[in-house]
């Protein structure tokens, strides 16, 4: 399998997020993450990614489970709501997110990070 990692412009996601996984018809794997103006905040979306699909698929939860309830949550996302859809309890992939997450905050850690002026960064993105 071949692993791509890109920054991109946030307007080119493909709904309103800053870090997104997808596979392509050879079982490759690309990870898109939004432009922050710091490799240290791109790097921590990256490797949340990155854990959040390797667990996903050793779980059989596929990118269209995944893809679906995202864009369903955002389509009903209230206003001033800033979860991301892994934390609801009704996301498929709800365990592996908050796994991802433990890993992002601990690596916000190691690079000397708050992680609520990191959290913020996307949140206002």
């Amino acid at each position: 399998m071949k692993i791509t990692i890109e920054t991109i412009p946030h307007e080119d996601q493909r709904y309103e997020t800053v870090g997104d996984w997808m596979f392509n018809s050879l079982g490759d794997l690309f990870i898109r993450v939004s432009d922050m103006g710091d490799w240290k905040k791109e790097f921590l979306v990256a490797l949340h990614e990155l854990v959040e699909v390797a667990l996903c698929k050793d779980r059989g939860i596929t990118q269209e489970q995944v893809d679906a309830f995202d864009k369903a949550f955002e389509a009903n996302r209230a206003e001033g709501n800033h979860d991301e859809p892994g934390h609801d309890g009704k996301a498929p992939y709800r365990k592996e997110h908050f796994i991802a997450d433990i890993v992002e905050r601990l690596m916000c850690s190691e690079f000397g990070m708050v992680w609520k002026e990191y959290d913020d960064t996307i949140v206002n993105i």
